[in-house]
């Protein structure tokens, strides 16, 4: 399982823990304007918004899992079994037939808003194609934002449902409508200190701090994550400031992060985050950790040629670096 998470300081933020239990060896990947994207029953893009973002490029292709495009609009594909439902591919005029796998690309190519994005939603249909026999299509729904808008985006059994995104959070499971519904049984968690209200009249006594987040959930289920990563990004506090924006969002996701050996699969099979990111949105820059290098590596995406045609992809830095003071 997985989750997004939308951030805003001085600049806009975009990132996700990637939560599975093994890796497709996926590269932080440069898409500039004039790489040809060729879409199975869509057309060629052989112009678009040049993109940056986390993908596992398969015969020169970018499966891209998140993604920020250089006017800021940024894009994440979660998990989302038992509800994401691909249609058969309708080939009418006015609907564009696009697999699941080429979501990504296509919005980002044409998009610089979550408003043109939407757009593009009304005539979509996400179709069952598979990006081969050996890479079925994975169940997904979306999340995606601009820094002023968040949206979510499910393709169910009667078409695609758009919701607003006023917490600017994702995860998995239920739909993104139950998850919101949800929340209301956590209204009195609060930032504070707790107040005594269980017997009236009767002043409890505190024996900790942070008593206001009693009852906060903290397990590893798409529902809890929920629930726990959007009382931390909306009590969030930072100073605006590079460094510590990028390091806030890295805390936010370590608050629903996934140890080896606590979400147990069978079989010796245990889920854990891979990778977390997060891109400044504003100017390209994509940080990422992983599961072994706890180190922020990143890749600006200004320091590619953007107006080429040629993919560039970065592998990721999986061994552990150790600073020592002595």
């Amino acid at each position: 399982m997985c989750t997004a998470v939308a951030y805003k300081t001085k600049d806009h933020y975009f990132g996700r823990n990637l939560d599975l239990e093994f890796s497709y060896t996926e590269t932080v990947t440069v898409a500039p304007r004039k790489f040809p994207f060729k879409f199975r029953h869509a057309g060629e893009l052989d112009e678009h918004y040049a993109m940056i973002g986390m993908a596992f490029v398969a015969g020169g292709y970018p499966l891209y899992y998140d993604a920020t495009n250089e006017r800021g609009l940024s894009i994440a594909g979660l998990n989302f079994p038992s509800n994401a439902a691909y249609l058969p591919v309708r080939n009418e005029d006015g609907i564009d037939d696009i697999a699941s796998f080429e979501l990504i690309p296509w919005v980002l190519g044409q998009c610089a808003t979550v408003a043109e994005a939407r757009e593009l939603f009304a005539h979509m249909n996400v179709c069952d194609t598979n990006f081969s026999d050996q890479l079925p299509a994975n169940p997904l729904h979306w999340m995606l934002d601009d820094g002023t808008e968040q949206i979510v985006v499910e393709p169910l059994a009667d078409g695609i449902h758009v919701h607003d995104n006023p917490v600017g959070v994702m995860t998995n499971n239920p739909t993104f409508d139950v998850q919101l519904l949800k929340l209301a049984d956590y209204m009195n968690i609060n930032a504070g200190q707790g107040e005594s209200k269980l017997i009236p009249g009767i002043e409890l006594g505190k024996y900790s701090r942070g008593m206001g987040t009693c009852g906060l959930p903290g397990g590893l289920d798409s529902a809890g994550r929920f629930v726990k990563v959007a009382f931390t990004r909306n009590n969030s506090v930072c100073d605006g400031s590079e460094e510590q924006s990028v390091n806030q969002f890295f805390h936010i996701l370590q608050s629903v992060c996934q140890q080896r050996g606590c979400c147990d699969l069978g079989d010796g099979k245990y889920e854990i985050t891979i990778y977390s990111s997060c891109c400044n949105a504003d100017k390209g820059i994509y940080y990422y950790t992983t599961y072994d290098n706890s180190a922020v590596n990143a890749v600006d995406m200004y320091r590619e040629d953007l107006d080429g045609t040629e993919l560039a992809s970065y592998d990721l830095i999986e061994k552990p670096t150790f600073h020592f003071q002595n």
